[in-house]
């Protein structure tokens, strides 16, 4: 039994690294001004998917990504660790979109892929920290899903088992197919890349890389057709465009800062229960706990 997943991915800036340069004036992230990455978290939720693919053979994992051109790097990364193909999603109207304007881009998206069992991704981004976008794509295509997932117990073409991390504990729950699943940083990291699966998909491109590469590859992706990722921009999906980009979003930033944390002062203590609790008191004096 297969199962055909789809996988939420994004390429995000790197946000160790911001700095004066890194919001427009508009409160909106200048992208290009910071380095890219794979979100932490849609990595975890990856390596969820690609488990239940070693598991249940003949199924299949697509990734699905939103974002400039370049966003095609992190399905080439998708690829290289076990993914067998990949959607971008890239258009000038999807500029600027926040998780409601994401998340609708993302369902009519999905919408057109049609054909899937279940919905992974990443608990949250590190370039918002809301956790929005997973349940919103569930609430808009009428499923039902499961948030905080640490680890997928066990699936069927019935439902589907999942341990979940919460604040005071976990909990198991199951819920039917199709469903949406988002995944905790605490969930298993993803595998590393495969050299077998760098070389075979080392050449995938879009076509708008294809079009402004100087190398000639037609006759290698017209052989090979698993080396096209599928680029889709707003006139490839059905939409409402007044629901995308930034007028369909109401959320605006306002400012943007990179907070570090410096000690003052540091202290040491043995251990015993008479100087933790001479340290519990002093923080409810000063107020940083209590």
């Amino acid at each position: 039994m297969g199962l055909k997943i789809i996988v939420l991915a994004k390429q995000v800036p790197d946000t160790r690294n911001v700095g004066k340069d890194a919001m427009k004036a508009d409160g909106t992230v200048n992208r290009a001004a910071l380095p890219a990455i794979f979100n932490p978290e849609d990595l975890n939720a990856l390596e969820q998917a690609l488990r239940l693919k070693d598991i249940h053979k003949g199924s299949t994992v697509t990734l699905l990504t939103m974002g400039p051109g370049r966003a095609a790097d992190i399905i080439r990364e998708g690829l290289y660790r076990g993914a067998d193909n990949g959607f971008l999603l890239t258009d000038r109207a999807f500029a600027g979109s926040d998780t409601l304007a994401t998340s609708y881009a993302l369902s009519c998206a999905i919408r057109k892929i049609k054909d899937y069992d279940l919905i992974i991704a990443g608990r949250q981004a590190i370039d918002g920290d809301t956790a929005q976008v997973g349940p919103q794509v569930a609430e808009k295509l009428g499923l039902p899903q499961i948030t905080y997932a640490e680890d997928i117990l066990s699936a069927d073409k019935k439902k589907i088992v999942v341990k979940r991390r919460l604040e005071r504990g976990v909990e198991t729950v199951e819920a039917p197919f199709p469903c949406v699943i988002t995944v905790n940083g605490s969930a298993a990291s993803c595998r590393p890349r495969a050299a077998k699966l760098i070389m075979k998909y080392k050449h995938a491109r879009t076509i708008s890389e294809r079009q402004n590469q100087s190398e000639d590859y037609i006759d290698l992706t017209a052989d090979r057709p698993y080396l096209n990722i599928q680029e889709w921009s707003v006139n490839d999906i059905e939409t409402d465009h007044q629901w995308l980009g930034l007028t369909g979003s109401p959320t605006k930033v306002k400012t943007i800062e990179n907070v570090v944390f410096q000690a003052k002062e540091s202290k040491v203590l043995s251990g015993t229960d008479a100087e933790i609790e001479e340290l519990i008191k002093e923080l409810i004096v000063n107020h940083t706990i209590g």
